[in-house]
């Protein structure tokens, strides 16, 4: 029986120690899901609970807030915004990877400048935009501030340039147009990148809470992050069982998501040199 190398045990003990220490939160979230109140703030730290409560707190969970009004925000609200991402970079991104014009420079310059300027800076001019336009709670405000996304362009643009131009010239020679080469040549051969950048996406703006809690305030728009503050609310803010139950409905969408994209996700991380 051949033993493993000493720097592959390191390795593996290192990668299983990083593991632990990012599934712990989720892991503790389970456990506490699973609590009464008298378990949470027991003097004793114990992620098995004594009396399983699972059942009552996700029904809690699923009674104090309309969530399916929330996890449906949330899929229409992530799915158009990454709709519309897509559509507007991959053109950009091909355009910036492929064709020789003179302002590709100053594009790109543009398109790392967008990378620094955060949804902080310019949320006041657009709250005053929509609230002039009366679009505050409504999905257009959700979703339109996100529609053009700089990182989603650097992503394709990477990904773009390693394609061979060999390609794209047999194209031209079957006379295909710029858009032609676009939507028939480019596109199926980016769902790599394309998977990846759904990651991010959705992740991304799943979990965002700061701009909707700019622009909506009535339940019947509100976002999965939203809804978690309305069911404290709802809660008085102390029923932690319950709460953890409405937050493992809201996260599992996302779990489920990944493990399913997980090969492609890596995959395009690779093939777009985002890995470093």
């Amino acid at each position: 029986m051949t033993s493993l190398p000493a720097g592959r045990i390191i390795r593996f003990a290192l990668l299983s120690l990083g593991a632990l220490m990012i599934l712990a939160p989720y892991v503790f979230m389970i456990s506490t899901a699973g609590k009464t109140q008298s378990d949470i703030f027991t003097s004793s730290l114990s992620l098995i609970p004594q009396h399983f409560y699972f059942a009552e707190n996700f029904a809690k969970a699923l009674s104090k807030v309309p969530m399916a009004t929330l996890l449906w925000n949330g899929v229409v609200v992530c799915g158009l915004i990454f709709f519309f991402q897509v559509l507007v970079a991959i053109p950009c991104a091909y355009a910036m990877a492929k064709l020789k014009f003179r302002a590709a420079r100053l594009m790109m310059v543009l398109v790392m400048l967008g990378l620094l300027v955060p949804i902080h800076a310019t949320a006041l001019p657009l709250y005053v935009a929509f609230d002039r336009m009366s679009l505050i709670n409504s999905y257009t405000s959700l979703v339109a501030p996100f529609t053009i996304s700089v990182f989603a362009i650097f992503m394709f643009l990477q990904f773009f340039r390693a394609m061979p131009d060999d390609l794209i010239h047999a194209a031209r020679l079957d006379g295909m147009s710029e858009l032609g080469i676009v939507a028939r040549v480019i596109v199926p051969n980016a769902w790599p990148a394309v998977t990846a950048f759904a990651i991010f996406s959705v992740v991304a703006h799943w979990n965002d809470l700061y701009w909707p809690l700019i622009v909506v305030s009535k339940q019947a728009y509100a976002t999965p992050p939203l809804g978690l503050m309305y069911f404290r609310a709802a809660e008085a803010g102390d029923d932690y069982g319950a709460l953890m139950a409405a937050t493992l409905i809201i996260t599992l969408p996302l779990v489920v998501a990944f493990l399913f994209a997980q090969k492609r996700f890596v995959e395009g991380i690779t093939m777009t040199g985002l890995n470093g």
